[in-house]
């Protein structure tokens, strides 16, 4: 049956309405399905970003404590290596400053400090200003002060922390200890040692807890065990790998020895540094680090983890009491896994010179083989003559 105009005409109507009808509700569904992606990828974006956040936080933490948990997704096995001396004081007022600066302070054995993490124990502030701990007329107080500018001396030599946890520290008073940490926030140089506070490093994915410690109240104190405990824990809960460095010990050349026992420094007690670092490395230490005699000590291992017992003297330019052992140093150098195993480790001989600026050489092994026998035998650490260290002996 044929239909009339008018009934054809509406019919094409009809048909195009609903074609259009179909495009709207197709346009409708590709624009929601459009939204629904948009607000997947921003959700997304959002978790990513407030993961950098937080990653950025721990890296910026160094002098502070870290804002979040070790990444979960660390190989164990990547390999982290760290460089370590002993005591540093690159000149003071009224004893002498070095020429050029201090720039060539650390010319000669720089070949050493290469690592991830290289740290150093700046012994004495970096500052120009604060009372002195000296009277005017004291005979037997030593107070150092190097200018706050020989901080970049220390980037420059490769160290990448410095430790503010030894007696020197506060020589200067609270002035003389912000204008240090003043001044290592200039050079972009991390400090650990004071309290309740430690540095992180990153390398690669493997985050790094660096803490000090030292017999004083403007320190992490090391006399208090329970306190040591607690922040190696929290360390050990923020970064893969912890290392502990303490400033502790009796001083001078008759120190070479640890323990048995109780130490002491013109009868301002040391601590027991044995248990001091027993502590560390059951609390979850890596490795263990000492300073303050200012001589070297023997190296020991304890549940598999190397212990220095002292580093010696590193530079001390014309302010230490020096030669024999007072001028016997070294530098310690490790590699270790992001799960904490010692891959490696070496003792680099160094000898200082009459004023107190380090040379390769020198008899540091011999004398830090000797010293391990002697005070810790069964797990005593094993040197080689060119000063490989490995552990005792099953």
């Amino acid at each position: 049956m044929s239909l009339a105009p008018h009934e054809r005409a509406a019919r094409r109507a009809a048909k195009r309405r609903r074609a259009v009808e179909r495009r709207r509700q197709a346009a409708l569904l590709v624009c929601a399905g459009i939204l629904l992606v948009v607000l997947v990828v921003s959700a997304a974006v959002g978790r990513l970003g407030s993961g950098m956040r937080s990653a950025d936080a721990a890296t910026s933490s160094s002098g502070a404590l870290a804002a979040t948990a070790p990444a979960t997704d660390t190989n164990p096995s990547a390999r982290v290596t760290v460089a370590a001396v002993g005591d540093t004081m690159m000149g003071s007022p009224p004893y002498g400053l070095p020429p050029d600066h201090g720039r060539q302070l650390f010319s000669a054995v720089k070949k050493y400090l290469v690592g991830n993490v290289v740290i150093v124990d700046q012994e004495g502030t970096l500052t120009e200003t604060g009372p002195s701990k000296c009277g005017p007329s004291s005979s037997d107080c030593y107070a150092f002060r190097s200018p706050p500018s020989y901080a970049s001396n220390l980037t420059a030599a490769g160290f990448t922390v410095a430790n503010l946890a030894d007696n020197h520290t506060y020589d200067f008073g609270a002035v003389g200890l912000g204008n240090t940490v003043a001044a290592l926030k200039r050079v972009g140089l991390p400090h650990t040692g004071l309290p309740s506070q430690f540095a992180i490093q990153h390398v690669g994915s493997v985050s790094i807890a660096i803490l000090g410690f030292a017999p004083y109240n403007w320190c992490a104190d090391s006399l208090n065990l329970a306190a040591v405990r607690a922040l190696v824990k929290k360390a050990r809960h923020e970064a893969e790998l912890v290392i502990v460095y303490f400033h502790a010990g009796a001083q001078g050349a008759d120190a070479l020895h640890v323990g048995p026992g109780d130490e002491y420094v013109d009868g301002n007690p040391q601590g027991n540094v044995q248990q001091l670092a027993h502590t560390a490395v059951d609390a979850g230490a890596d490795l263990v680090i000492g300073t303050g005699p200012h001589v070297l000590r023997g190296i020991q291992f304890y549940h598999g983890h190397m212990i220095a017992y002292s580093m010696g003297n590193f530079v001390g330019y014309k302010g230490f009491g020096l030669g024999g052992t007072l001028s016997t140093s070294g530098v310690l150098q490790a590699t270790l896994t992001a799960s904490g195993r010692l891959l490696s480790a070496r003792l680099r001989p160094v000898e200082l010179n009459s004023v107190g600026v380090p040379y390769p050489g020198g008899e540091g092994i011999p004398l830090v083989r000797t010293l391990s026998k002697e005070d810790f035998r069964a797990s005593a650490a094993r040197i080689s003559e060119s000063g490989v260290i490995t552990p005792p002996a099953e």
